[in-house]
């Protein structure tokens, strides 16, 4: 873990310019802010567009334009993930050298149709926390010579964790301190719910779990705090900070903002968007109300 008693306080907003700023990021981001001004540490901005295909220039431009607008600051320069692949890159090569990746061949559209053959004849395929189907053994448990010849096909790929492996390396006294909204204190890790989950692809040079424990290492980030629905994924980070020897951050997930059925705001929502609310003659005071800051 970080010496904290030796380190300032350092905390990041870490959107992706996918969509414009909802509620749900306001609280995120004041959160953010209020912190590390109540414990004189310092805040940063990080883009992380590492979906080179969702992700524009507008709407990164609109990330500062809301967080001006509400008032918040930040340290420059702001990282910007698309940016630093070789970072990621750098990390998966060393997982590799380790034996704990693989690269898997199915399609999710392959993956589904074994998850559906499994159920109609009554079996329960295990899912992960957030409910998508767990990928399937199969490339995993292929010899290195039929990896190696389905590589050179050019068959498109991805790179997993071989989460059997990863945990035997790392060992299974995982764990994180949480000061968020919901369980406290010292929270034990179960990555194993997660599968073997995805470090990299043909179309994104880097996941979000893996490039988000490298930034986050890079970044010297000390506090992370955002929203309740990353707490169990909080299990892969510890994970992949271990067998990378990353020091790890202190963690603060907080609730999320609903809408009227109770789902949490997505970037579709545009009457929640920040933006909108600017334009119906709402001030930034208005916006600390309504998300409860």
């Amino acid at each position: 873990m970080l010496d904290r008693q030796r380190q300032s306080p350092v905390y990041r907003f870490a959107p992706s310019p996918n969509g414009r700023l909802h509620l749900g990021h306001a609280l995120s981001a004041l959160l953010n802010s209020d912190m590390a001004a109540q414990t004189r540490g310092t805040l940063l901005l990080r883009i992380e567009d590492i979906d080179l295909a969702r992700c524009t220039p507008a709407f990164e431009a609109g990330i500062y334009e809301d967080l001006a607008w509400l008032g918040i600051d930040w340290q420059k320069p702001v990282r910007r993930q698309s940016d630093h692949f070789s970072d990621y890159r750098q990390a998966l090569e060393r997982l590799k050298e380790m034996g704990l990746v693989y690269p898997a061949f199915m399609t999710r559209g392959e993956v589904q149709a074994r998850v559906k053959q499994s159920e109609i004849a009554g079996g329960r395929w295990p899912r992960d926390p957030d409910g998508s189907p767990l990928y399937p053994q199969d490339d995993r448990q292929r010899s290195e010579y039929e990896s190696a010849e389905l590589l050179k096909s050019g068959r498109r790929y991805a790179w997993r964790l071989d989460m059997e492996k990863a945990i035997e390396h790392a060992g299974r006294d995982l764990s994180w301190m949480e000061s968020g909204d919901g369980e406290r204190g010292i929270i034990l890790a179960d990555p194993e719910k997660w599968g073997d989950v995805i470090l990299s692809r043909s179309d994104a040079p880097s996941s979000y779990h893996l490039s988000v424990v490298v930034d986050d290492a890079l970044q010297n980030v000390t506090h992370v705090v955002r929203g309740a629905d990353l707490f169990q994924a909080t299990a892969v980070h510890v994970l992949l900070q271990k067998l990378l020897g990353l020091p790890q951050p202190l963690y603060h997930h907080h609730r999320l903002i609903t809408d009227a059925t109770g789902r949490k705001l997505s970037k579709s929502d545009g009457d929640a968007g920040i933006e909108a609310l600017r334009h119906r003659g709402l001030s930034p005071a208005d916006i600390r109300r309504l998300v409860g800051c």
